[in-house]
């Protein structure tokens, strides 16, 4: 038995979940997410509980390791689309560095960090990023969405491109996140 998948979600007001075979359609206020669900995985609307409840299909062995793996992650990922059609998805980024900077224009972000190109991305389809003021040495970054993968890969993949360094704190890093900071060479005594 998976822990997890064998758990009911429950869809509050305001949310329509529409079971198809192969597909779960999750619509909300901030939009609508879909999920292609495997053949081993069965995904019920239960009336009396107003919950979506997801377990094996007949004749699949709950010891069947990839089977529970994906009935788990079935289940998370559903509980996960219909939090995102209510309330979205936000990570905090910071672009740190002396003139280090960050810009929004159409459906791109360019961020200069210290480099002799301009860092380019290309936002995804249900993703807004926002730039703030910068204040000091730091450029905040608002990213969100409804779905919860798409803004977690484009927060990592800025992130990847320029890491924050431990010697002097400089790159592209989340707002919550701690730099150990480490001490340079010292020179003469």
């Amino acid at each position: 038995m998976s822990r997890i998948g064998k758990k009911p979600i429950p869809i509050p007001a305001g949310v329509k979940v529409n079971i198809k075979p192969g597909t779960v359609e999750v619509e909300g206020p901030k939009g609508k997410l879909n999920l292609k669900v495997r053949d081993d995985v069965k995904v019920v609307w239960d009336q009396g509980e107003k919950a979506v409840k997801v377990s094996l299909t007949e004749g699949v062995s709950a010891d069947n390791r990839q089977a529970k793996a994906s009935w788990g992650a079935t289940r998370a990922h559903i509980r996960n689309m219909v939090e995102g059609v209510t309330k979205g998805y936000e990570k905090n980024m910071q672009v740190v560095g002396t003139g280090w900077t960050a810009s929004v224009s159409g459906k791109t972000l360019k961020v200069v960090a210290g480099m002799a190109n301009a860092l380019i991305f290309n936002i995804p389809e249900g993703v807004s990023v926002t730039v703030d003021k910068a204040t000091g040495e730091t450029t905040p970054v608002k990213i969100t969405g409804t779905d919860r993968a798409k803004v977690g890969m484009f927060a990592s993949s800025m992130r990847q491109k320029r890491r924050p360094e431990p010697y002097n704190g400089k790159g592209i890093k989340y707002t919550e996140e701690v730099i150990k900071r480490k001490q340079g060479k010292q020179f003469g005594a």
